[in-house]
């Protein structure tokens, strides 16, 4: 296994074909600073150029929360003008983690609040374990959602329940969170990471480039009509009915063999 840093607060760790992404800042529960931030970019920017990088799982080096999301003491002594330089750098955090082009995967545990939430929304599946509370307390504050908050999890859970967990601030616990849809799977306290990473090996076995075409059409899919979204789906298909992938994994079950997959 084989380990990367990026700045003071960002990890990439390399387990074969899965990269985990780790934020890995403790004393601050992982609070997002505009240094984290940036880190967070810089390190998906990396991993979204890796061909190498069939999975990504983010996770916390911290034993009691994911993200506590924005880092509201380093805004207290801010201007305006402070705040106004920093949107674009925390926002790139959090469309880093988004358009990662592989399927990503978060390992929740403890609290996963505000920023810290919409980290894991931005993530195509979110593992939790039973001591995971997450939710959106931003109006609480004074603010909105500005991480991806108020578009991803009406997407996740439908309009009117998203509604009212934005607009009371609530936190949810894992198994109401698991009910609502806003997580997806459940797991025995600590058991977090390591059931994402299992999944993330697994996801991992197969074909980088259907992976990666395919969450393409899921992702450019939603929220178009189903004769829009069948045209995205096709591009998606002809993107890689040619490539080498399909191809080789073509002949591996024709031959009764595990796909060597040259990954274009």
């Amino acid at each position: 296994m084989s380990e990367e840093r990026f700045g003071e607060f960002v990890l990439v760790r390399r387990h074969g074909h899965v990269a985990e992404l780790v934020m890995d800042r403790p004393k601050a529960m992982n609070a997002v600073s505009t240094e984290m931030a940036r880190s967070l970019s810089a390190a998906c920017a990396a991993l979204a150029a890796d061909r190498d990088a069939r999975v990504v799982v983010l996770t916390s080096s911290h034993e009691r929360a994911f993200c506590v999301g924005a880092d509201l003491k380093e805004r207290n002594s801010f201007s305006d003008a402070d705040l106004l330089r920093q949107r674009p750098v925390t926002r790139g955090a959090y469309t880093g983690v988004l358009e990662l082009p592989m399927p990503t995967i978060a390992a929740v545990h403890g609290f996963a609040l505000g920023g810290g939430f919409e980290l894991a929304l931005s993530c195509d599946l979110i593992v939790a374990d039973r001591t995971a509370v997450v939710g959106l307390p931003e109006v609480s504050v004074g603010v909105i959602p500005g991480g991806g908050g108020t578009q991803l999890l009406p997407r996740r859970i439908g309009a009117a329940r998203a509604a009212e967990l934005i607009f009371s601030a609530r936190r949810v616990e894992a198994a109401e969170a698991a009910g609502l849809g806003l997580v997806d799977q459940v797991v025995e306290e600590g058991r977090d990471r390591e059931e994402a990473l299992e999944l993330a090996a697994r996801i991992a076995g197969n074909s980088p480039v259907g992976l990666r075409a395919a969450k393409r059409a899921l992702r450019l899919g939603h929220g178009l009509d189903l004769a829009a979204g069948l045209e995205v789906e096709d591009a998606a298909w002809r993107s890689v009915a040619f490539s080498g992938d399909r191809a080789e994994g073509v002949a591996a079950f024709n031959e009764k063999r595990k796909p060597k997959w040259p990954g274009e």
